[in-house]
């Protein structure tokens, strides 16, 4: 839980406050960005929800907030929020929330399709959480758990125990205990319309996900920068090798799709032609 004693200086006046437990995650800047933005090494409450619209925002970044780093001074009902995860971004993809600090506050993400459509698909995993879990099984639970790369592996046993779910990673990055591991750099069609891109670079074994050439996710290979203006790489979280990773995001070009969903970083929705140019800029950029 955060603490008034330790809420940060930066912070407005008011009821919403961040301490200084915050890891810097980015996880409430992009969910609520009127409310939250950074300020030095911690994210900050830069102007008081205005309306209700803004001020569900918040809570939702309450609940997604990996460390309990933000805080409310008046009471706050955050069944709402809490119960809000999944939350649709768009389609049958869904938002799990709950980041988890494991994974420094990466997103997780739910595909949800019909059992004779493959059953449903879990990217990368959110913290544990009783209430989720059970909204998870109403959805139709997951046939399959996609981990994008090492860094973000957190609580994928327990999930994976939970759901009946098998695992997937590239074999670079491979945990002990997973049930599929992939190989090489060519894409993989784990099934139509779901498809594996490998893309080393941020690690050996950093993999992204392709649902039905629309939804990409990116897992810490790529990501929309709200400073630059475009979609980027993340050149000082570059854990194998930085040439590697522009000659992978070379390849990931030539892909189309509308969204990226990362789980570090902003997402963004673009048309296909717009993401192509976004893609375009990125190579250059790196």
């Amino acid at each position: 839980m955060a603490s008034r004693e330790r809420a940060l200086d930066s912070n407005v006046p008011g009821d919403f406050f961040v301490d200084s437990s915050c890891i810097d995650c980015d996880t409430c800047r992009w969910l609520a960005p009127t409310t939250f933005d950074r300020a030095g090494e911690h994210s900050r409450v830069h102007r008081q929800p205005d309306d209700d619209a803004e001020r569900f925002a918040a809570e939702l970044a309450l609940v997604a907030c990996p460390t309990g780093s933000i805080g409310v001074r008046e009471r706050h009902d955050l069944e709402a929020a809490s119960a809000a995860f999944p939350l649709v971004v768009e389609d049958e993809v869904h938002h799990l929330g709950f980041h988890d600090e494991a994974s420094f506050g990466a997103a997780s993400y739910l595909i949800v399709r019909s059992a004779s459509g493959g059953g449903n698909v879990m990217v990368d995993v959110p913290r544990w959480n009783d209430g989720l879990a059970r909204r998870i099984v109403e959805l139709g639970g997951a046939r399959r758990l996609f981990l994008t790369h090492v860094d973000d592996v957190g609580a994928s046993a327990r999930w994976a125990k939970f759901l009946g779910a098998e695992r997937v990673m590239h074999e670079r990055d491979a945990v002990a205990g997973v049930e599929r591991e992939l190989e090489g750099v060519e894409p993989i069609e784990l099934e139509p319309e779901l498809v594996v891109v490998p893309t080393p670079g941020h690690t050996a074994g950093s993999a992204c996900l392709l649902w039905r050439s629309k939804f990409l996710f990116s897992g810490d290979h790529v990501a929309f920068s709200r400073s630059r203006g475009h979609v980027y790489a993340f050149r000082d979280a570059c854990w194998f090798d930085w040439r590697v990773q522009l000659e992978s995001m070379k390849r990931l070009a030539r892909f189309d799709f509308e969204w990226i969903l990362p789980g570090h970083g902003t997402r963004c929705r673009f048309t296909r032609d717009e993401m192509k140019e976004q893609m375009r800029r990125c190579i250059e950029w790196m």
